[in-house]
């Protein structure tokens, strides 16, 4: 069995702000409130000519460059997302066209916001097993997209980007020590998109009633990742043979500053070692691990030899965690 890395990282974000200021005149809230609640100060809004495919591409091409890898290198293309460009053909297949990326096959991954860390977990099997060598997996969403800005209190979270990264060989010892997914349907009924599919098809009722956007039990979600986002860092830290001491990085799901503290807290690291641009980018779903790691990258936060640990949750209910030996 290959040992498997990331062999480069990119992201991109809309060129577009939505502050807390624009929010206020918007719905019944404050900056105040907002960021007390949650952290969030802005997040980046796709424009209307953006799909989630244009996104992707432009992470995926980044990730590419820093990787030293073209895209006729690629064997496999995996993207995470709940807000693809149509319900088929595969966000993926899109992306693979633009890149110009022939002879990779192509999927979608639908995990909610731990879709990215689902994506790396299979893309990594494919090549620990030399199945394939190199490997493309983007975290995308456009979430402005199934937002209802007349609700104050999920409107206020969201955020668009896309993240990727380029899996390949690396030497032994390094990459992907561990890994650790969940789910739990039972609490599927938390955080969903109702109208759309074959249960509830789209129609002028569906639209009227804002089926088609984010419904989400606030309360609950929070009980349920401030549970998990700990639980689940341990246990790849266990399945890697290491402890809470040993993580040099936290790349957390960017949902709420309230459930990453509760994490930072349990796992008692420093919170200088927890990378969070909550602030800046809002929730973007499976986009949040991947911009968070590309983001610490860039600014020379993270190096060779660092264990650094990604861990998220999401609808469905999901979450997972991995364990990176940077290489």
């Amino acid at each position: 069995m290959r040992s498997v890395g990331i062999l480069g990282t990119g992201s991109y974000l809309p060129e577009r702000v939505l502050t807390n200021a624009d929010l206020e005149k918007m719905v019944d809230t404050s900056d105040e409130w907002i960021v007390s609640r949650t952290g969030i100060r802005e997040r980046r809004i796709a424009s209307d000519e953006q799909a989630s495919s244009d996104l992707a591409v432009e992470a995926a091409q980044r990730a590419l460059d820093a990787a030293g890898i073209t895209a006729e290198q690629l064997d496999l293309i995996v993207v995470g997302t709940v807000t693809p460009d149509m319900v088929f053909p595969a966000t993926a297949c899109l992306v693979q066209d633009r890149l110009g990326a022939k002879k990779a096959a192509t999927f979608d991954v639908s995990a909610a916001c731990t879709g990215f860390i689902y994506g790396i977990s299979v893309a990594a099997q494919f090549i620990q097993t030399g199945v394939y060598k190199h490997a493309l997996v983007i975290g995308v969403d456009c979430l402005s997209r199934i937002t209802n800005y007349t609700d104050r209190n999920t409107c206020v979270l969201f955020g668009d980007g896309a993240g990727a990264t380029v899996l390949g060989p690396v030497n032994e010892g390094e990459g992907f020590l561990s890994f650790e997914l969940g789910g739990d349907g039972a609490g599927g009924h938390l955080l969903k998109q109702e109208g759309g599919g074959s249960r509830m098809p789209a129609s002028q009722e569906t639209v009227a009633n804002n089926l088609h956007t984010i419904a989400m039990n606030g309360r609950e979600v929070f009980k349920f990742a401030v549970r998990v986002i700990g639980s689940s860092a341990e246990e790849a830290l266990s399945k890697a043979g290491l402890t809470k001491e040993d993580i040099d990085f936290l790349i957390p799901h960017q949902a709420n500053m309230r459930i990453i503290d509760a994490a930072v807290d349990r796992l008692g690291i420093p919170k200088e070692r927890t990378v969070v641009n909550l602030d800046r980018c809002g929730n973007m779903s499976s986009a949040s691990v991947p911009v968070a790691l590309d983001q610490a990258v860039q600014e020379g936060r993270i190096h060779k030899g660092d264990t650094v640990v990604l861990v998220g949750f999401g609808g469905g209910m999901t979450w997972g965690a991995t364990v990176v030996k940077w290489s």
